[in-house]
């Protein structure tokens, strides 16, 4: 087992839905592609940068991407994730976390809330998709897409997969990256889809949620430079609203408070 995990969300949940699923034990996992992103892009720094595990290096878990605070225990890593407005008045199962960045600001403001001291360096890691793959390298040789459409997975149920704009988020994590990439403009409700877009330079207009709270969209818009947003209430007028303004945002701070020293450099 490796000494680090970089920890993610991705539950395994019944194959068969309703009470026959109760019955017939049969599980995979999620996969949303949103909660697949923080393995991936750790993984590119470590190899890039010729990072090893520390020889008998005794077990940590780093935090990377997503609104899984919620899953932080006590001497965790956090680098670049955000609190879930579902899960804020939940107890969390930590007294002291070691906190290189967070999302943005108001997941910050939580955890100081809390007493656990953070750096005011913000950012989704999922914004250096665009630093370590080229669009052209991710796009590959998916066709190109004028709009396209991902919802959150909590929202799926209310878009119509039969529009061939909708792209349902647990799509193969290379292939939905590869259709962000070929797009000219994204939309929808998953956070990710939109984070994504805007560090390849795409786009992207928020459209609210009818299950997830507005805490981390705001806290990402404010963790890039924006303090304020405008989501729309569809696709249309997403489409007529054209993309939120860029990212102003130091690409740089994040991947300087990247946690290195859990690893040992190689020669």
């Amino acid at each position: 087992m490796a000494s680090i995990e970089t920890v993610n969300w991705n539950p395994r949940r019944p194959v068969v839905p309703g009470r026959l699923g109760r019955i017939i034990p049969v599980r995979r996992p999620v996969n949303n592609f949103g909660d697949l992103i923080g393995p991936m892009i750790v993984s590119e720094i470590v190899r890039r940068e010729g990072l090893i595990e520390k020889p008998g290096g005794e077990p940590h878990r780093l935090l990377a991407v997503g609104s899984i605070l919620r899953l932080a225990h006590t001497g965790d890593t956090l680098w670049g994730i955000g609190a879930n407005g579902k899960s804020l008045d939940d107890p969390f199962d930590f007294t002291s976390l070691d906190v290189r960045a967070v999302r943005g600001p108001r997941t910050r403001d939580l955890l100081l809330g809390l007493g656990i001291p953070v750096p005011e360096v913000f950012g989704d890691p999922g914004l250096l998709v665009g630093s370590l793959w080229s669009r052209s390298e991710l796009a590959g040789r998916t066709a190109d897409r004028g709009v396209t459409i991902i919802p959150n997975l909590n929202d799926l149920a209310h878009y119509d997969l039969s529009d061939t704009r909708v792209v349902d988020p647990r799509t193969p994590l290379a292939e939905i990256l590869g259709i962000i990439a070929a797009s000219d403009f994204v939309t929808g409700s998953s956070l990710h889809a939109i984070v994504v877009a805007e560090a390849l330079g795409i786009p992207a207009r928020l459209i609210v949620s009818g299950a997830e709270p507005l805490f981390k969209y705001s806290d990402y818009y404010a963790g890039s430079g924006r303090t304020a947003f405008t989501p729309a209430s569809g696709v249309d007028e997403a489409v007529a609203l054209g993309g939120e303004p860029g990212i102003e945002w130091d690409v740089g701070a994040l991947l300087r408070a990247f946690p290195r020293d859990l690893w040992a450099a190689t020669a």
